[in-house]
Order: C-alpha cells, then sequence, then structure tokens
C-alpha cells in the first residue's frame, strides 16, 4: 500500500500530539503545526526540500512565540502561597493569643489547627489572614482591614 508524503506528515503531525498528550509540553503541540503546515505544502505539491522548510520554520517560528508569549506572563506565586491551588490562602481566622515561639493554636474550619506566624509580622491576638499553608501549618498574617 503507498502512502502519499502528506499522508507520513499528517502521521507525524498525529504522533507529535500524541506525544504532547501523553507528556504535557504544550512545545510538542508547536512541532505539530510545524508539520501539518508541511502536510498541507505536500497537499499544494511543493518538492520535498520545501516540505521540510515549511515544517522547520512554522514549528520554530509557532515554539518561539509561545515561549516569547510565555516569558512575558505574570509568574504564579509558590503552590503553598497559591490561591488557585489552595483555597484557604486569603481565608480570615481569629487568634486569641501567641506562644513565646510564634506559634499559635486557631480554630479554622470547624478544626484546631496549628499555626504560625509569618516573618516579619508582629504577634498580636485577633483577626489574621492565611498567607500560606505548609504541610498541616498555617502561616499567618495580621489582617488588614
Amino acid at each position: 500500500m503507498d502512502m502519499s508524503v502528506s499522508t507520513l506528515w499528517w502521521i507525524l503531525a498525529g504522533v507529535a500530539v500524541a506525544a504532547e498528550l501523553t507528556t504535557g509540553t504544550f512545545y510538542l503541540l508547536m512541532v505539530a503545526l510545524g508539520l501539518a503546515a508541511a502536510a498541507i505544502a505536500a497537499h499544494i505539491g511543493l518538492p520535498p526540500a520545501l516540505q521540510i522548510v515549511t515544517a522547520a520554520v512554522v514549528g520554530a517560528g509557532a515554539t518561539a512565540l509561545w515561549h516569547w508569549k510565555r516569558s512575558r506572563d505574570p509568574k504564579s506565586a509558590p503552590v503553598e502561597e497559591n490561591r488557585d491551588v489552595n483555597l484557604d490562602i486569603g481565608e480570615r481566622v481569629q487568634v486569641t493569643t501567641w506562644a513565646a515561639d510564634g506559634t499559635a493554636r486557631v480554630i479554622y474550619r470547624g478544626s484546631t489547627w496549628a499555626a504560625r506566624l509569618q516573618p516579619g509580622a508582629v504577634a498580636a491576638p485577633g483577626p489574621h489572614r492565611v498567607a500560606a499553608v505548609e504541610g498541616n501549618w498555617l502561616v499567618l498574617a495580621p489582617a488588614s482591614h
């Protein structure tokens, strides 16, 4: 069974998409775009050398554009401080007393939690907000009103 050159390019593009689905690297989709562009170049009758150039230019160009776009995006907070990852971040708790070592026991979500003060914050009783969650410790900062 003879396959056309464009079919081979489409198969390679499909393999690149499948590899992206298993690895999660979005850059492989940009390579798949280049391979699809080469398949289209084969459909319109360009010679094999120009098909390869098309794949390289489109794939590398799309990869470079995606990398440039990602480098301009703001960086997200670390996981332990990121509300997109942990919905406890930003929630309020009431601290009745602080221990001398900067720790406290607070009632949060119906349970008693161990809490420690965020570095640089002043240990004073009152309302605090969850600044981070480190393991089973709440890291607290004074709540701004």
